[in-house]
């Protein structure tokens, strides 16, 4: 991989792994619509104008359908769930449990009718679900309910990439993100505005909008597509096995959250599940194949 390949790499696990982070900062101090909304927006406004042309008139009016549902599940719904797990789990642990994505996508992906599961990815599974065991057992009871929430997420990010897989194949990347941000924009502008708070945040709240907005939508995107661009599809997604580990980190260093057994335990099998869970068919490897086969948690 060439220099500008790591930087570009280095900057998505940092990038995409620190929303978890700043959704925790951010959701103390404002609704979850407004957090949504605000990022949605900002991330809009900043791609739309890269985006807009005749091209993308088009796209919209032949894939609308597919392109809804791709937001609904990838932003609408996964970011509000999101939001409101970390209300009431940490954001190292909400981070790991988002992790599981690409383990619940091979699941999916097999009763869909996609490719089957041969002995090392069905390892690949039972590792990645045990390390989800791991880290949520001990919380069950208490916060049995965000854990779910979380866990809904990482479905909603499994299913995204099979709609995009199969029915949004020819539909570039930048305009199909900007749309689905400027339609996800107008979807919680409304509840955005009747919970809009009365009192300006705390600059903390702020500065987590702020980089929610600009660094983990907007930037990260373009950041992603220049990393496709420069090592492929495959190699760019690699990236998602280190963002557990970041985000982690981040809520121990940054929130003194606790760096526990349980959690450390959890990130090593549920990283390994993931590398095991995602192998393509040896049929399908010797042949070439470059196309993920999991979703980029975010």
């Amino acid at each position: 991989m060439s220099s500008r390949g790591w930087t570009l790499f280095l900057a998505m696990s940092i990038i995409w792994g620190i929303p978890y982070l700043l959704i925790k900062i951010a959701v103390e101090g404002v609704s979850v619509p407004v957090l949504v909304f605000t990022r949605v927006a900002v991330g809009a406004a900043v791609l739309l104008p890269l985006a807009l042309s005749r091209r993308t008139v088009t796209i919209v009016r032949n894939h609308w359908k597919a392109l809804a549902g791709f937001a609904l599940f990838e932003i609408i719904a996964a970011w509000w769930l999101l939001s409101d797990a970390e209300r009431h789990l940490t954001s190292s642990m909400t981070g790991l449990l988002i992790a599981a994505a690409p383990i619940i996508a091979a699941v999916l992906d097999r009763l869909t009718g996609g490719e089957r599961l041969g002995a090392k990815r069905i390892l690949g599974l039972a590792i990645g679900i045990a390390g989800v065991a791991v880290l949520a057992g001990p919380h069950i009871g208490g916060s049995t309910w965000p854990i779910i929430e979380v866990l809904l997420v990482a479905t909603c990010y499994a299913i995204a990439p099979l709609i995009a897989a199969r029915h949004l194949t020819d539909v570039p990347a930048l305009p199909m993100t900007a749309v689905c941000l400027a339609f996800a924009a107008l979807v919680y502008a409304a509840p955005a505005a009747a919970t809009w708070p009365t009192e300006m945040p705390s600059t903390q709240v702020l500065l987590a909008l702020a980089g929610l907005a600009v660094i983990c939508t907007a930037l990260a995107f373009l950041v992603f597509f220049a990393l496709i661009r420069e090592v492929g599809a495959a190699r760019a997604l690699v990236f998602t096995y280190i963002n557990p580990a970041v985000a982690l980190a981040a809520g121990v260093i940054v929130l003194d959250e606790p760096l526990t057994p349980w959690n450390v335990a959890a990130l090593v099998l549920i990283v390994i599940g993931c590398v095991f869970a995602t192998r393509r068919h040896d049929t399908a490897s010797r042949s070439g194949a470059t196309e993920p086969t999991q979703p980029a948690p975010r």
